[in-house]
């Protein structure tokens, strides 16, 4: 495959020097995640290794800042992220050298992180929704509902589901009706200048989309670091912008041991199995090929 023949390429990726400049890019729910228990056990042996091989591991999901930040505590992850398809980009303080950082962004500058910020606000997702609703269209958004209906609907536990519903740049919702139902209201979407994906739950959104924020972060760590490689990992449609930013796109199986069909890109590698379980052994495929033996 093409990507094999890019690792083997350049002599100087095999150079034990250079491991750091292997960057990797996830999804979090049925990628990393387990997409019932929301567990990532079995993907730990190779967080693990890619820990204590200082490789950068980015969550580029549809969830909040907060809810990523749970997880980035259990994973003890200190790298940047991207929040909700795409809508932001944290940087830790400090992160990258000040001359990386790009101007041409409106970056917000907190106290833990400075935030590129690329999608569209929150009250105008909602309001999109709202006059769908008045025109007959069948949707009901997170902002709709309440903490324990989220709950019910994810699967989180009451605490996750207030972090889910803690949003600034996506809203999820439900939408009762078929197909050519579903594309009339991707239209009716489009044309109020919004985009539409979906997953596991359909998404309005602005603008954005996860593969402009990858671009984005991964030209901040060429600044930093030179040559690079760029790994992504997903497992739905709403993943493909991510797919085609990445140089080696990662593809796991669905919890019904299938593919999505509708991820289908060029040189596209498929996890041999489920969730994280296809997560763990696919990159430690990848690492076997790109780090040297010990």
């Amino acid at each position: 495959m093409l990507w094999i023949y890019r690792l083997y390429s350049s002599n100087d990726r095999k150079d034990s020097g250079r491991l750091n400049k292997l960057i990797i890019f996830t999804d979090l729910d049925g990628t990393l995640l387990d997409a019932d228990t929301y567990s990532f056990a079995e993907a730990s042996p190779t967080i693990q290794l890619l820990r204590e091989r200082h490789i950068p591991l980015i969550i580029c999901s549809s969830k909040t800042r907060a809810e990523i930040e749970h997880y980035r505590m259990l994973l003890e992850n200190r790298h940047p992220f991207i929040s909700e398809n795409g809508g932001g980009i944290f940087i830790p303080k400090a992160y990258f050298s000040p001359t990386a950082v790009p101007t041409h962004f409106k970056i917000v500058s907190g106290s833990r992180y400075d935030t590129i910020e690329l999608g569209t606000r929150y009250g105008d997702l909602c309001a999109v929704l709202h006059d769908l609703r008045q025109e007959g269209y069948l949707v009901k958004g997170f902002s709709d509902m309440t903490v324990a209906e989220v709950s019910e609907l994810t699967n989180l536990p009451l605490h996750e589901a207030r972090m889910a519903k803690q949003r600034d740049f996506d809203e999820p919702f439900l939408f009762e009706g078929d197909v050519t139902d579903s594309e009339r209201l991707s239209t009716a979407i489009q044309t109020r200048g919004f985009t539409v994906t979906r997953g596991r739950f359909f998404h309005i959104l602005g603008n954005s989309n996860k593969g402009m924020a990858v671009e984005i972060l991964t030209e901040l760590y060429k600044k930093q670091l030179g040559e690079i490689v760029t790994v992504g990992v997903g497992d739905s449609p709403n993943d493909i912008p991510m797919l085609k930013a990445v140089d080696i796109p990662v593809i796991v199986q669905n919890p019904d041991g299938r593919y999505d069909p509708a991820v289908d890109l060029p040189e596209l590698m498929r996890a041999d199995d489920i969730g994280p379980k296809g997560w763990n052994t696919a990159i430690a495929k990848l690492l076997s090929l790109f780090l040297p033996s010990e």
